[in-house]
């Protein structure tokens, strides 16, 4: 009888391991920034089953959105993603020395003297102008090597990108041999308001337009883009703020998973007298004997001057003891108040830490809190704090 051959046994994956703290050791940091690795990696999974067969590509510009960019990308290597974007050549650097196989789109395009650079990270420029194609084409001729772009047309955001019509008449170039066009894209200005006529005349001005670049795989869908109809899929996806728990569908509950916490230190707690003032030109007045929290977080730490709490404003919140507390008075650089009247004595003391972002607190409702988008605060968060990574 035969003797079979045997099994070679399949190794064990190798464990997945959370990345060690980064930053003051957290007895000597103001706050602490919590990024659930394991919540980024749900997301993509999330959105690339959405979008098959289209490819999900990742942005992970601005350090993956202040999450991180060599831990997240490192975690959306693991989850199978292979193209990413970044906004800066020094971005692709850093991806590069994560994900040696990737393919890497510089948003930014081309800067002269660069050249170098795009080389060694082996990265590939969204050409946004004409004059910046042909400065790209006179670098690959001249150094003799073969580099892949993104070639960007502006269907209707007026940011960047050659017009429609000029894309249009260069269109023949992807019919030459060697083109060098590995991606046409462009972006939305509007998907997160679904019923924008604007997203309609994009998506068509684009379907056109890539009837002329036939063969050529093409990108439109941002974050929020996903959640239109597959239409404006096309091959590849490019998700930002989705895989970073941002509200990609404004006005419906969130289909993405939270990945990011925030808390600060109280670091004294004191009572105020019914008539006195709180913080940087006086801006609010205690209008009954209040006992208040200064915390250790400020504009410095991504707090948004423009969540103080003023005689006239309405302000934004924290969450202490379990209940949500106003700031009180304007944020200053390193420091805030916030109203613990309200609560029982002993509730919070001096060394207790207070929510910011997480619990109770969504980040985008924070963000609208202070007037903004949850994007300005999530990129600049806790950039002082011990950062904490979980998966």
């Amino acid at each position: 009888m035969a003797r079979q051959p045997s099994k070679a046994k399949t190794p064990a994956p190798e464990p997945v391991i959370a990345p060690e703290p980064v930053g003051p050791a957290e007895a000597e940091a103001g706050g602490i920034l919590t990024i659930d690795l394991g919540a980024i990696a749900a997301n993509y999974r999330a959105l690339s089953s959405r979008v098959m067969p289209s490819e999900c590509a990742a942005v992970v510009k601005a350090d993956a959105y202040g999450c991180g960019i060599e831990p997240v990308t490192r975690t959306l290597v693991r989850e199978g993603c292979r193209t990413f974007f970044v906004a800066h050549l020094s971005e692709a650097r850093q991806v590069r020395t994560i994900a040696p196989e990737a393919v890497i789109y510089v948003l930014n395009g081309y800067a002269t003297g660069s050249e170098a650079g795009f080389v060694e990270a082996f990265a590939r420029p969204v050409i946004n102008s004409a004059l910046e194609l042909a400065e790209w084409d006179h670098v690959v001729r001249s150094g003799g090597w073969s580099a892949g772009f993104a070639l960007h047309v502006d269907t209707g955001m007026n940011r960047l990108g050659l017009g429609i019509e000029e894309a249009a008449g260069m269109a023949g170039r992807a019919a030459v041999e060697n083109h060098g066009i590995t991606l046409l894209m462009s972006h939305f200005a509007c998907a997160e308001v679904p019923e924008h006529p604007l997203n309609d005349r994009q998506i068509r001005s684009f379907r056109e337009l890539r009837t002329l670049y036939r063969g050529v795989p093409a990108s439109l869908a941002n974050s929020a883009g996903i959640f239109l109809d597959s239409s404006a899929h096309c091959d590849v996806v490019r998700p930002g703020m989705a895989l970073y728990g941002l509200n990609p569908t404004p006005g419906f509950p969130n289909p993405m998973r939270r990945a990011v916490e925030i808390k600060a230190r109280i670091i004294q707690v004191r009572q105020v007298p019914i008539g006195t003032t709180v913080g940087y030109q006086a801006a609010w007045h205690a209008r009954r004997d209040s006992r208040i929290g200064i915390v250790a977080a400020g504009y410095a730490d991504g707090v948004l001057r423009a969540s103080q709490q003023t005689d006239s404003g309405t302000g934004r919140h924290v969450e202490a003891a379990g209940k949500r507390c106003r700031i009180l008075g304007r944020i200053s650089m390193d420091l805030m108040a916030i109203d613990l009247t309200d609560l029982p004595d002993n509730a919070v003391r001096r060394g207790d830490f207070v929510t910011l972002v997480g619990g109770d607190l969504d980040l985008d409702a924070v963000a609208a809190e202070a007037g903004t988008i949850g994007y300005e605060l999530l990129t600049n968060l806790g950039r002082r704090f011990r950062r904490v990574y979980t998966i």
